[in-house]
């Protein structure tokens, strides 16, 4: 009997779930954003801007969902240069689109507080994220702290796009052998400041899949709390199931697919006949706690999924 990992049902869509506009920092309105976007052939955009919750409904149509979101920072005020010092920024997302009252929360740069203020938020009905370590120039000792978070940005491709190396799938695992239960999200945390077309730009470059029953908020704030969905910066995860002990994935053509477990037991597939492979299938072991599926493409991009528990699966 097959056990649907990601939902048979409803469909995928296609989200940024972190973006700046001229309600903060970035160079576009919310309404040039939406139509950049849903040009592009997404559905579902989240505009975070800093300290500055904004719904905007009004942007919503049948084929598009604005969903309402701010990032919140927390600075080490006291350091003298920018450039050297630590922060560490968290996204909140409404789950409910009549969330009008923006949280509020002492901005101390310590865990303990980091740590309540995700508490609350998370009370106060926001799903929590925690946004490129790299670029706020955090190491383990910092980020190994925070605690309660729905999820993390395993891609944040604004920071790729300028060098840091935002790609956090180690930090992902560190968070799940500690025995965190939580999901992973791409985004691309663009400011569009740079011109169109360009390797610079900082749009289109990692994207979160929602598997939803229907493009209305409150189905896709369900499928993000039930972790229906996927990060990826190109490739497709079209379906994953279990039936018995035997992992399937099914993708996009791909140069190979991974599987992690966090002990000495990743497995790995490759199109050795075709150059490329549209599904595989691994033997998952219950004493392997964990697993989660990496897609990689001929050109080095990666689909990630979330964490999948034996004890909830098999």
């Amino acid at each position: 009997m097959k056990k649907h990992l990601l939902p048979a049902e409803g469909r995928f869509y296609k989200a940024n779930l972190h973006s700046h506009t001229t309600v903060s920092d970035g160079t576009l309105s919310p309404e040039e954003m939406k139509a950049l976007y849903k040009a592009r052939g997404y559905s579902i955009l989240a505009c975070t801007d800093h300290e500055k919750m904004v719904p905007h409904h009004d942007l919503t149509d049948p084929d598009f969902l604005m969903i309402t979101g701010f990032e919140m920072g927390f600075d080490e005020r006291w350091h003298e240069d920018f450039l050297d010092a630590r922060c560490c920024d968290i996204n909140l997302l409404a789950l409910d689109p009549d969330m009008t009252e923006q949280p509020e929360h002492p901005r101390e740069y310590n865990a303990a507080c980091i740590n309540d203020a995700i508490r609350l938020c998370r009370e106060k009905g926001f799903f929590v994220t925690y946004n490129h370590p790299h670029w706020s120039q955090e190491h383990f000792g910092e980020y190994l702290g925070y605690k309660g978070m729905n999820a993390m940005e395993i891609t944040n491709y604004s920071s790729l796009v300028d060098g840091y190396d935002e790609y956090n799938a180690d930090l992902y695992h560190n968070y799940l052998k500690r025995g965190d239960r939580l999901f992973v999200i791409g985004t691309d945390d663009n400011h569009n400041r740079r011109t169109p077309g360009t390797r610079m730009y900082d749009s289109f470059g990692a994207f979160t899949m929602i598997r939803s029953p229907s493009l209305d908020y409150r189905s896709v704030a369900r499928a993000l709390i039930d972790g229906h969905f996927y990060a990826s910066q190109g490739p497709e995860v079209r379906a994953l199931w279990m039936e018995g002990d035997t992992l399937h994935v099914e993708c996009s053509p791909a140069d190979r697919v991974i599987v992690t477990v966090p002990r000495r037991r990743c497995m790995s597939r490759y199109g050795e006949e075709t150059g490329f492979l549209t599904d595989a299938s691994f033997e998952i072991k219950k004493e392997d706690e964990w697993f989660r599926v990496t897609v990689i493409d001929k050109a080095g991009l990666k689909a990630d999924t979330n964490a999948y528990y034996t004890d909830e699966v098999l």
